[in-house]
């Protein structure tokens, strides 16, 4: 498992162990909402979905175990944290780090990510112009940059990866060999890796598994090792092979 996700799992199993806890201000079976506008130390609940409103700023961490977790547009978070549910993440929004267990991660257009997204099952979708300082991964789930930016790696056991819109992402773009963490979910499919048009992985593409990889003929990579390498990778023109 990436170290990455090793943090995500450490985060949530510290999460279930203070949310054994009643918490001054906390909501157990409650949904909350943080007005539009209103500024807040942060949001705790164990079965109920957390939602930001508009242009709100939050210095705490928004924290659920069965919940969705949705934020509005040109709002200011810290850390997003779920167990059983997705986070959603409008335009213009600027947070620390956003993690899930099982759920998917959605985040709209020219959002700042100054840590990290991470999931274990679950899709993770970044849009255009936005941006994320360290690593993205998941295990089982496709990982989808349009015209965003990872500053660091992209990691996954067993989903699809597709950059287009001339996405970048500045570190490694690594495909991990299936094991124990996999939890068995779909490690045995071959994942389908597709650098667009205009993208670039600045990196190396670390393959510790075969994969269906192509290229476009005007992508840059950093090279392809592991498992397979560059004259294995498929070329094509065109918005998709």
């Amino acid at each position: 498992m990436s170290k990455a996700l090793v943090k995500s799992a450490f985060t949530v199993g510290l999460l279930i162990i203070l949310m054994a806890v009643p918490v001054y201000g906390a909501s157990v079976n409650k949904s909350i909402k943080v007005a539009a506008g209103s500024e807040s130390d942060g949001a705790t609940t164990v079965n109920g979905s957390i939602s930001v409103g508009e242009g709100a700023v939050v210095t705490g961490t928004l924290k659920t175990v069965n919940g969705k977790i949705r934020v509005d547009e040109n709002t200011t978070i810290e850390d997003a944290v779920t167990v059983n549910g997705s986070l959603g993440i409008a335009d213009g929004v600027k947070a620390d780090n956003l993690s899930t267990v099982n759920g998917s991660v959605s985040v709209g257009e020219d959002c700042t990510v100054d840590g990290e997204i991470g999931t274990v099952n679950g899709r993770i979708k970044l849009e255009k112009g936005s941006k994320v300082a360290q690593d993205v991964g998941n295990v089982n789930g496709d990982i989808e940059l349009a015209g965003s930016e990872v500053g660091g790696n992209v990691k996954t056991v067993s989903g699809n990866v597709d950059l287009s819109e001339a996405a970048v992402i500045k570190g490694d773009l690594i495909i991990e060999e299936p094991s124990m963490w996999s939890f068995g979910n779909k490690s045995s499919r071959v994942p389908e890796v597709v650098i667009g048009p205009g993208s670039a992985v600045e990196g190396t593409i670390r393959l510790e598994r075969e994969v269906k990889l192509y290229i476009s003929e005007s992508a840059k990579v950093g090279g392809v090792e592991g498992e397979m390498s560059m004259s294995d990778a498929v070329r094509f023109s065109g918005d998709h092979p």
